[in-house]
């Protein structure tokens, strides 16, 4: 086998789009990132007013660009904006809710939601402008039916997901992180092919005037950063 034989499968590559910046610049953009998302909340309380859906297509192009396994990008978004579908997403989760709170929440689970004063009660998955459904695939289909694997699926989702959430908060839109489980209704209620498993559903829109958050802190650099 020729050298070129053995590297016949690789795919084509081209020169990396980097540029080098000067430390000082370097610093700056960290510091000013961080400032911007270290502001960044979860939020129970939405403005009706509605969004520019361009940013928001925009934020989960973004996400699209996140690092996966084998590059297999085992993702879907699905953008929800019709408001009977979001009526209908809400009566879905509530009843999953009602049921968690009320007979699968263990009292350790119960004390550490608490302080945030949460319960079944959704009204933001019909109030807010826009929810994303994050869907994760775990193999993919071909137009004949033929699975092929997916790989570090669940890392893979989580850091697009982490992109999208900066990125819409960096755009200047509001997100909560909303699990309700099981999260099976989503893809029934979206339609959703066989390969598709709900991984979180996220709610964005313009915080309301009144809304309040709780006044949390977070831990520092120290208390999560080892060096060696």
């Amino acid at each position: 086998m020729t050298s070129q034989d053995s590297t016949s499968t690789l795919a084509p590559t081209r020169p990396l789009l980097f540029e080098r910046a000067e430390p000082s610049t370097m610093t700056e953009r960290a510091e000013r990132l961080y400032t911007c998302l270290n502001k960044r909340r979860s939020v129970r309380f939405f403005s009706e007013d509605p969004i520019p859906l361009d940013v928001v297509r925009t934020a989960i192009q973004t996400a699209g660009t996140a690092p996966s396994g084998a590059h297999k990008q085992p993702w879907t978004f699905a953008l929800v904006t019709d408001p009977a579908l979001k009526r209908r997403i809400r009566e879905a989760a509530e009843q999953e809710e009602r049921e968690t709170y009320d007979h699968r929440m263990s009292d350790e689970w119960r004390a550490a939601l608490a302080p945030i004063g949460t319960d079944a009660h959704k009204p933001f998955l019909e109030t807010v402008p826009a929810l994303i459904v994050v869907f994760r695939k775990d193999y993919d289909l071909d137009a004949q039916g033929e699975r092929s694997k997916n790989y570090y699926v669940q890392e893979s989702v989580g850091i697009a997901t982490g992109m999208l959430l900066a990125a819409l908060h960096h755009a200047g839109l509001g997100t909560l992180t909303h699990t309700p489980s099981p999260m099976n209704f989503l893809a029934k209620l979206l339609d959703r092919p066989a390969n598709e498993r709900a991984y979180l559903l996220i709610p964005v829109g313009y915080p309301s005037e009144t809304c309040k958050v709780p006044d949390f802190t977070r831990k520092s650099l120290s208390e999560i950063l080892v060096e060696y």
